[in-house]
């Protein structure tokens, strides 16, 4: 019996690498993503979009403590924030006059409402925590956001992703 068990696991794994996808824990939540898909619709479009931003000295993510030391606990609750900040906030403030470079925001952005989705299913199901912690580490992406007029601060996200793409594969 061991022996099945041992061969349905590899079996699943193996169709799970086939698609692409890879089982992410933030928490109790269990999200499959194509990390690939994303970071490589990311890198087509990387230095088009940091090329944008003439605000150097501003992060939104990478402000002091923003995604560091989060509790594993609360992980799930402030990847959930971030998808909806992505999807409500980001992706509706980033277009250029550029179509592929709109395709792939389109794309990643595309990506990121399914995985908001299936963040959300969790978050409601109750297993998902909201602490102070990451409340008040969400409400510091926020105000760094809100510092910015909304194009720019859409932009300078946009080309920030990559930090919370980094923090997501450690976190998990």
């Amino acid at each position: 019996m061991k022996g099945s068990h041992i061969f349905l696991f590899s079996a699943l794994s193996c169709l799970v690498l086939a698609n692409g996808n890879k089982i992410f824990r933030f928490g109790p939540c269990r999200i499959s993503m194509s990390m690939n898909e994303i970071r490589a619709g990311f890198a087509a479009i990387k230095a088009n979009i940091q090329g944008r931003d003439p605000i150097r000295t501003v992060s939104i993510l990478s402000h002091p403590h923003s995604l560091h030391r989060v509790k594993s606990s609360e992980k799930c609750c402030i990847i959930h924030h971030l998808f909806n900040f992505y999807v409500d906030k980001v992706f509706k403030h980033c277009t250029t006059e550029d179509s592929y470079v709109n395709r792939k925001i389109s794309s990643i952005a595309n990506s990121f409402l399914s995985i908001k989705r299936s963040l959300a299913q969790c978050h409601n199901q109750n297993t998902c925590k909201c602490g102070q912690e990451s409340t008040e580490k969400f409400k510091q992406v926020l105000a760094n956001y809100k510092g910015l007029n909304v194009t720019s601060a859409a932009m300078k996200s946009l080309g920030e992703l990559d930090i919370l793409l980094d923090w997501m594969e450690k976190s998990h």
